[in-house]
């Protein structure tokens, strides 16, 4: 259902930073820089990052990239917190979502929601 997204960031070297290190652990990595626009996927660009225009604060979004299992939840997590981000929530399965959805979430340096999901069981 969607092709690709794009969020805003306040500082483009910090969130590249921040993405090149946390999607490498999902089989993802920058594939585009335009300069103020950059984009990762595994086989195209389907996630966007782009500076935000002005002094202007971005928007908080939540973004769920899909894990191949937990192993790389769980290195998305460790990648996250080495990088400085703040956990939401560790590692763990969510059987209010469904019995073996397993994700942890983090705020990117721009405060927004990423999380690494695997719906696969153990």
């Amino acid at each position: 259902m969607i092709d690709h997204l794009g969020i805003q960031v306040r500082d483009l070297a910090a969130s590249t930073a921040f993405y090149d290190t946390v999607l490498a652990t999902v089989g993802a990595k920058r594939m585009l820089d335009y300069g103020e626009h950059i984009g990762y996927g595994a086989t195209k660009p389907d996630f966007w990052i782009s500076a935000v225009p002005g002094e202007g604060a971005g928007q908080e979004a939540h973004i769920a990239f899909a894990a191949p299992d937990r192993a790389a939840v769980r290195a998305f997590h460790d990648a996250a917190v080495a990088a400085g981000a703040e956990v939401l929530h560790a590692p763990k399965v969510w059987p209010e979502y469904h019995p073996t959805y397993f994700g942890a979430f983090v705020r990117d340096p721009d405060g927004n929601n990423v999380e690494a999901v695997c719906h696969a069981p153990e």
